[in-house]
């Protein structure tokens, strides 16, 4: 939906369309997206319309970026210590 939603503006209904969802849960999906502030809906006579807030996608994306980071270093710091436990193992065995 937000892959969809990042090419333009799109109805419910429009959304709904790739999906084998029922129109209620698109409708819920896209209540979580705007509660989260990474879409805006507006009506259009009858219709709603969704849009990307880009800005809000990014905030998202600089946020997982810097966790990743987090995430990497702590991993090689574990490698580091697990290889000098390996070590210290093959040691103790001779």
């Amino acid at each position: 939906m937000v892959e969809r939603l990042s090419r333009g503006p799109a109805s419910v209904h429009g959304l709904t369309e790739p999906f084998a969802l029922s129109q209620q849960m698109i409708s819920k999906h896209i209540a979580y997206l705007v509660r989260a502030r990474l879409v805006t809906k507006t009506k259009r006579g009858r219709e709603s319309i969704c849009t990307l807030r880009p800005e809000a996608i990014k905030t998202v994306s600089d946020w997982a970026i810097s966790y990743r980071q987090f995430w990497e270093e702590s991993f090689e710091k574990l490698d580091v210590v697990l290889k000098r436990m390996k070590k210290a193992e093959v040691r103790d065995e001779k």
